[in-house]
């Protein structure tokens, strides 16, 4: 297969569009939202479409685990957190009635799913047989990844149903690069290429198998330090300007 051809992915091009259909109808009934949230919407449907419709997902499907990887990101971190941005309180709440909703948007349930779904998913066995199962099994990771990765950031950035501290919103970002981060520092760090679908792979762009997991683990690592760690810097910061704002004098 051509690595930079064009892939048919008729599920993303229905359920995506479909997205921001939803979207633009809950904005209607339930009010208008900030130039800002309506961007970070649609730069979360934007990215998708990018890692599913485009070249993008034909080499990290055939070729290449650093691209792969990069999907990954994207689905699971990159996408989610725009979306979730993208929503106005309104709209937080009304979704927030929904039946599980404060169950899984609470903290202690959000990160364990995602974290164990991120963990699931990059165990050797079920990445090969993910990548080897591309209109099935491939379908339910990506979808997961992006649930779950919604559920992650819900409670960072929505009040409801769960308002954290500014404090407790920092701690929850750390807690999740902690233990997240440990996925790429593997791949980067381990002396053998551990997905036999791209030790077989046709080599591109002069990488080994090795050299392309290498690659792969460490641009995860870095991604994921600038972004929990710019999430983490916000809400610390925040807490800071609360503290100052408690300590200071009462007026006169």
């Amino acid at each position: 297969m051509d690595p930079y051809a064009w892939p048919w992915n008729p599920e993303a091009l229905v359920i995506l569009p479909g997205l921001a259909g939803g979207y633009a109808v809950a904005l209607q009934r339930l009010g208008p939202a900030p130039r800002w949230r309506v961007a970070c919407f649609a730069a979360a449907i934007v990215l998708l479409l990018v890692v599913s419709v485009t070249p993008i997902h034909t080499l990290g499907m055939e070729r290449l685990l650093v691209v792969h990887l990069l999907q990954n990101v994207v689905l699971a971190e990159w996408a989610p957190l725009l979306a979730v941005l993208g929503l106005t309180p309104a709209i937080a709440e009304r979704l927030a009635r929904l039946p599980a909703a404060h169950a899984l948007t609470h903290p202690l349930v959000a990160l364990p799913l995602w974290l164990g779904n991120y963990v699931f998913w990059h165990v050797p066995a079920v990445y090969d047989a993910a990548l080897r199962s591309p209109h099935g099994l491939l379908h339910l990771e990506h979808a997961l990844y992006f649930a779950t990765g919604v559920l992650m950031w819900w409670p960072v950035v929505q009040d409801a149903p769960h308002r954290l501290a500014s404090a407790a919103r920092a701690g929850y970002v750390f807690a999740a690069f902690v233990l997240g981060s440990p996925i790429g520092l593997v791949l980067a760090l381990v002396p053998d290429a551990i997905y036999d679908f791209y030790v077989e792979a046709p080599r591109t762009w002069g990488l080994t198998a090795l050299e392309d997991q290498q690659l792969a683990g460490a641009s995860m690592s870095l991604e994921q330090a600038l972004v929990f760690g710019a999430v983490f810097a916000y809400w610390f910061a925040r807490f800071l300007g609360e503290q100052d704002e408690d300590d200071a004098p009462a007026p006169v």
